[in-house]
């Protein structure tokens, strides 16, 4: 994802008015969006992958505060600090308790903190591309929504998006039987996405690669 820099900003654009004084950023990676994130407030950042964490550092310095952090086990290299927002992309899916990470976000939330969660949807998609990058599930709305409510959050609102990726991920994934998408696809999904996505600004798409859903915590 990080050569679709156009689908990675028009993303953010959907969540920023949430961003604000301390965020965390949770499953960093190599930072597709933490160089972003620096220019809404104080930016931390966690990842359980050291050489990911490494070049993280390299790239941005002391820009964020970047370290270890397991979401699912409760750990990470800063102590007691609470968030005004926490941004989850991608990462949810990868985690074999995803109720217990929400939980722990959950704790790491001051009142009325933001979470920013993007996960996969469609079950249905569910194929060797998903498994080659060590997705757990897809998700239905209807079950990543019960997993927040019942984690103590209130759904402010849910959206899918995406609606020509989960087009192509479909053919790649379930009908080809390919187990990655290789950069031709990701050239063509850079030239295509700009004249297509903005009609899902106006309107929701039945379909997409995922749901991005902002919940509150309230005391």
């Amino acid at each position: 994802m990080s050569q679709a820099v156009w689908y990675n900003q028009w993303t953010l654009k959907k969540f920023e008015v949430y961003l604000k004084g301390k965020i965390l950023e949770v499953g960093c990676g190599i930072g597709n969006f933490t160089s972003t994130l620096i220019s809404y407030g104080e930016v931390f950042a966690i990842d359980i992958e050291k050489n990911y964490l490494h070049k993280i550092h390299k790239s941005l310095g002391n820009k964020a505060k970047v370290g270890f952090g397991d979401i699912e086990n409760d750990k990470y290299f800063f102590n007691g600090q609470k968030f005004d927002s926490i941004v989850c992309l991608n990462i949810l899916e990868h985690i074999e308790k995803d109720d217990l990470a929400l939980k722990n976000i959950y704790k790491l939330l001051k009142d009325q903190g933001y979470l920013i969660l993007l996960v996969p949807i469609h079950p249905l998609l569910y194929g060797k591309i998903d498994q080659a990058i060590g997705h757990f599930r897809r998700y239905t709305k209807e079950q990543i929504v019960s997993i927040l409510k019942s984690s103590g959050f209130n759904i402010l609102s849910s959206r899918k998006l995406n609606f020509l990726g989960a087009v192509g991920w479909f053919i790649a994934g379930k009908i080809l039987g390919e187990n990655r998408i290789d950069e031709s696809k990701i050239k063509i999904f850079n030239f295509v996405a700009p004249l297509i996505l903005p009609l899902e600004d106006v309107i929701e798409p039945p379909i997409g690669t995922s749901i991005l859903l902002i919940a509150q915590k309230f005391p």
